[in-house]
């Protein structure tokens, strides 16, 4: 049995939450943690009930989006210990395969936080196409790369995204909101000092 913190978070490689746990870790001096990309809220506050991990990330609220509705629905099914409530500027880009151009998009895949953050830019700019929800904007992107989405889709992620599976930034900084913050929670299993 290893002695290594682990983290699970709402999200893939390259997501917001994965952002927000390092955070986490640095205001609560954790060093070295292992992050478990857990995707989903349910699957976060399951895994910190089951004790598979030591703590859990995962958004609440978005000053655009507003409510995450999934993490809404996970808090009513599990128990937790909440450790910090902290927020985390969040830039949504608009990443495609290398090489494609704004104007050969048929279909915009994000997670639906994600989609409201960006509606007024989507509305002006892709009106027409199709706004695809996925799970998690991290494993939108990935899913991308890997020819799992049509290679004239885009998705809507972080900038990390672009790097870590070779897609091209569109457009930067597309959300709507100026100071576009999201609340995330650091939680723990209930009862645990």
């Amino acid at each position: 049995m290893t002695n290594k913190i682990t983290i699970g978070i709402q999200g893939g490689k390259g997501s917001f939450s994965e952002e927000a746990a390092h955070e986490f870790a640095h205001n609560h001096g954790i060093d070295g943690a292992s992050i478990e990309y857990l995707i989903s809220s349910e699957a976060v506050l399951a895994a910190v009930e089951n004790e598979s991990v030591d703590y859990g990330i995962f958004a609440m609220e978005n000053a655009q989006g507003g409510v995450v509705i999934e993490s809404i629905e996970a808090l009513a099914t599990h128990r937790c210990d909440i450790v910090e409530m902290f927020h985390i500027p969040v830039d949504q880009n608009l990443l495609g395969l290398v090489g494609t151009h704004a104007g050969d998009l048929t279909e915009i895949h994000s997670h639906q936080q994600a989609l409201r953050q960006c509606k007024d830019y989507l509305s002006e700019h892709f009106w027409t196409r199709p706004l695809v929800e996925e799970d998690d904007t991290a494993e939108a992107a990935r899913r991308l790369a890997e020819g799992k989405l049509p290679a004239t889709a885009a998705v809507i992620a972080n900038k990390a995204c672009a790097d870590l599976y070779g897609l091209e930034i569109l457009q930067e900084s597309i959300h709507d909101l100026k100071h576009n913050l999201t609340l995330f929670l650091g939680i723990k299993k209930l009862g645990d000092s």
